[in-house]
């Protein structure tokens, strides 16, 4: 595949449009914009990742981890793993061409449309509908099922059984994977893309060209219709020159040395991420930029909670391939497949979703070592007998031996399950990093009910259930997710949130917004959503273009 980004020589002092990020938000920013005929440059801190480029090895995957730890930083800021550590809740976020969109799941989820009429959402947001923009999102990323052409999966089918024990159903995701060889090999965006290859590594980055990350259909079809993309180049600040914005990055080298661009733009919209746009905005309020005093508020980590059926009665096949090629081991299939889905149930704020999923073959070499430690420290065997305990040990010993792809390794489901929490974390700046502030999270009632609802999905399996390994008495019981939310809500004036129902980003206090300033991406949602949020941060960006053409008198060419 040709690369996206354009040498850094070609980068020009102003631009109509600058775009700060290149994950969903930014990337659908970035087409509609310039469909709109405007002059459109990306900035990405990340590097322009093919598939073919992704980690496969753990030596691999070491070399694309940054971490972010209150006491330092370790890692090149350009890997694509980017670990936040805090005192409350990790997070996890991508850094790439394409955003965290190249190490998700990919399941591409609507919300219980009830959560919109919460009184945390915007009144335009609450009193109309998005499904006219979630419409123009699925056109452009194509979500499908796992098809009953592809092979049967044990991970799908082990969900299945533990949905038949919990009494309840177990229905495939819509996934942005493509199943199907395009006509000539080229997607609707003019992309080359493959079908699917059932290797699981979805997480890890898929070297198939078959998962639709924005790589595949919004970036290119923007760089179709004219704008300019830049990886190397983290955004810090912006401020108000005139009639116009000055956004000042840092560029880092090869050789890591830091370098100074600055440039202004007429238009700029934040889609740096939950962490990033938030951090941006907190720094420039710093410069002298007024904003709401809410900046940093109402951080989600959207009820994320994750656990392991470890050593089950039965073959999951849930690692994937990594370096071995198709074929020589049995089919893991996309990361995750199905889920049991409670959120139609009694109270919208108590509805969760688990899902199966599937570890990185990047990782699989450290598996059975870090499960069966797992197990000893926190595990609950979930049955009894001395023949199962024998034959649970012989599992484990197998796995040591003979590696992931054997025994009690291969045996083990990887759950998550999707809920809500109350959304009053904070982000803050801290050594000039942004940091997460939410003491007692971890001890909110739906992690509780999430935590036995998969020991109860592994008793189905007769697995040992092994809780999130940091979620424990001795960590106070701190969170990681995956899905943060928040920092720049959504809401009816500056008072009770960051930008209004249209992105534009409030001055001070009131409904006044600062001419030309959006953000668009995961931090403008107000609270958990109770679904991966993929979607959602898509249909809102497309409102917020759609909006934003109208404001200058623009228009979007669809199609």
């Amino acid at each position: 595949m040709p690369r996206l980004a354009s040498p850094i020589e070609k980068l020009k002092e102003r631009y109509e449009v600058l775009v700060i990020g290149s994950g969903y938000g930014g990337a659908i920013a970035a087409s509609r914009l310039a469909r709109a005929g405007r002059r459109v440059c990306v900035f990405e801190r990340g590097r322009d990742i093919q598939p073919g480029e992704y980690p496969r090895t753990e030596l691999e995957l070491h070399g694309e981890v940054q971490m972010d730890a209150p006491i330092k930083r370790t890692g090149s800021p350009a890997a694509l793993f980017d670990l936040r550590f805090n005192k409350d809740i990790n997070v996890v976020v991508g850094c790439g061409l394409g955003g965290t969109s190249l190490i998700n799941a990919a399941i591409a989820l609507r919300p219980d449309p009830r959560l919109f009429a919460d009184l945390r959402w915007p009144a335009e947001i609450r009193n109309a509908s998005l499904d006219p923009w979630f419409a123009h999102a699925e056109a452009m990323l194509r979500p499908s099922v796992y098809p009953d052409t592809y092979p049967r999966l044990h991970k799908t089918a082990a969900l299945a059984q533990s949905a038949a024990h919990l009494n309840a159903a177990c229905t495939r995701v819509p996934l942005l994977i493509n199943f199907e060889e395009p006509a000539g090999g080229i997607n609707h965006a003019g992309t080359v893309q493959h079908p699917c290859v059932g290797c699981g590594d979805c997480v890890s980055g898929c070297n198939y060209a078959a998962k639709n990350t924005v790589l595949m259909n919004y970036l290119p079809d923007a760089v179709n219709q004219g704008a300019e993309i830049y990886t190397g180049l983290c955004a810090r600040r912006i401020e108000r020159e005139g009639a116009h914005w000055r956004v000042l990055a840092e560029r880092t080298d090869e050789a890591g040395a830091a370098s100074q661009v600055s440039l202004r733009a007429d238009i700029v919209i934040l889609a740096a991420g939950t962490l990033g746009s938030t951090e941006i905005l907190l720094r420039s309020r710093e410069y002298g930029l007024a904003l709401s005093p809410t900046v940093g508020g109402r951080f989600s980590g959207n009820g994320d909670t994750l656990g392991f059926a470890y050593n089950a009665d039965l073959a999951i096949n849930g690692i994937g391939l990594g370096v071995h090629p198709t074929g020589t081991i049995e089919a893991v299939g996309p990361c995750s497949t199905a889920m049991i889905d409670s959120r139609a149930q009694g109270d919208p704020d108590l509805g969760v979703i688990m899902e199966d999923g599937a570890i990185p073959g990047a990782m699989a070499t450290l598996l059975p070592a870090i499960l069966a430690a797992g197990a000893k420290l926190t595990g609950i065997d979930t049955d009894a007998g001395l023949r199962d305990r024998i034959e649970e040990l012989a599992r484990v010993v197998k796995s040591k031996l003979l590696g992931a792809y054997t025994g009690a390794t291969r045996n083990t489901l990887f759950l998550l399950v999707v809920g809500h929490d109350d959304a009053s974390g904070r982000i803050f700046l801290e050594d000039d990093r942004a940091r997460i502030h939410w003491p007692g999270v971890g001890k909110q009632p739906h992690f509780a009910r999430a935590s036995e609802l998969m020991r109860r999905a592994t008793k189905a399996l007769g697995g040992t259930y092994i809780p999130n390994p940091v979620w424990n008495e001795l960590t106070d019981h701190n969170l990681v997710t995956g899905h943060p939310l928040g920092g720049c809500p959504m809401a009816d004036d500056a008072d009770a949130g960051v930008v209004n129902h249209k992105g534009q980003v409030f001055i001070g206090t009131g409904g006044a917004v600062h001419p030309g300033l959006y953000v668009m991406d995961g931090a403008v949602i107000p609270r958990s959503l109770g679904a991966n949020p993929l979607l959602t941060i898509s249909a809102l960006a497309e409102r917020c273009c759609d909006h934003l053409a109208q404001e200058y008198g623009w228009t979007i060419r669809y199609g």
